[in-house]
């Protein structure tokens, strides 16, 4: 069923800027797409529409077959904590937990922490991180903090992972690895992932590229289906 959005447009402050116009996108089960961009062009905040974390001014958004506007504020929730991951530019680990422990967070919400703690432990061991389980977050470099935040979107097996400039706070060899672990998840669990980046070397990793310029998609259908 995917990700649709069909003529979407966002529009922010008084009076109104427009940020987003007439965005029409389809995002398959299982792709890994890249949204481009330069600075101000949008892409962000199409992320954040597409991710339900912000609703569009006008226009429709379909996740998984589930119209989005028509969700209950629980049901959303739930959608998200169950369904979704989300990895930011800065990892957001939560300084007085250890490495583990902060990837059993969005466990905790729904009490499946012991049920989930073997897919953590398999995710930081994957991730090359598996003496740094009882370290907490000012132990590890910025690479590894943003690998644990990695493991953390992905212990619950999500079916989505929204990615906003993850490499953005990374030397070049950390930012290849954390790119080499989006591209093994969606290739080995199905996962569908949505990446934003500026880094055009990162962007050609991605399985398709949607470039945004003033808040439009370039490049007409064929870049949006």
């Amino acid at each position: 069923m995917g990700i649709v959005l069909r003529n979407v447009n966002k529009d922010i402050g008084d009076p109104p800027l427009s940020v987003l116009r007439d965005i029409s996108l389809t995002i398959a089960d299982g792709e890994f797409v890249a949204l481009t961009g330069r600075s101000g062009s949008g892409k962000s905040t199409l992320l954040y529409i597409l991710s339900t974390l912000d609703r569009p001014s006008a226009g429709e958004v379909l996740l998984g077959g589930h119209r989005v506007a028509a969700l209950s504020t629980y049901d959303l929730h739930r959608f998200r904590n169950e369904q979704m991951g989300f990895v930011f530019q800065f990892h957001y680990l939560l300084p007085e937990l250890s490495a583990l422990d902060n990837v059993l967070m969005p466990a905790r919400k729904t009490r499946q922490e012991e049920v989930r703690r073997s897919m953590a432990l398999e995710l930081l061991t994957d991730f090359g991180l598996k003496d740094k389980l009882g370290s907490l977050p000012r132990q590890l470099s910025g690479g590894e903090a943003q690998r644990v935040a990695i493991a953390r979107s992905l212990v619950m097996h999500p079916r989505y992972v929204f990615a906003d400039e993850p490499t953005g706070n990374l030397d070049t060899a950390n930012g290849e690895l954390v790119l080499d672990i989006f591209r093994q998840t969606n290739r080995t669990r199905g996962t569908t992932i949505v990446m934003v980046t500026h880094d055009p070397d990162f962007a050609a990793m991605a399985g398709r590229q949607v470039v945004l310029r003033d808040g439009r998609i370039l490049g007409g259908p064929e870049a949006a289906a």
